[in-house]
């Protein structure tokens, strides 16, 4: 239960430490949602959006990160 508790902290931590630089630097990240691939559907009254490849880029970031956790601890 001891390595559940740690885990969560560090978790918790890691979480504040990304919305802490997406509130500082948030605007240079103005790409990021706009990437070739992502559909975007705007008609008169409904708008679309489906983040595809940037879910992609995010999945491939927090697969390494857990690799090299997994790797390194």
């Amino acid at each position: 239960m001891n390595e559940i508790g740690k885990t969560i902290i560090i978790i918790g931590i890691a979480i504040t430490a990304i919305g802490g630089v997406i509130y500082l630097w948030g605007d240079k990240f103005s790409w990021f949602g706009n990437l070739p691939g992502d559909v975007k559907i705007e008609k008169e009254n409904v708008k679309v959006y489906f983040p595809v490849v940037s879910m992609i880029v995010i999945s491939v970031i927090l697969s390494l990160i857990s690799w090299l956790y997994r790797k390194f601890f």
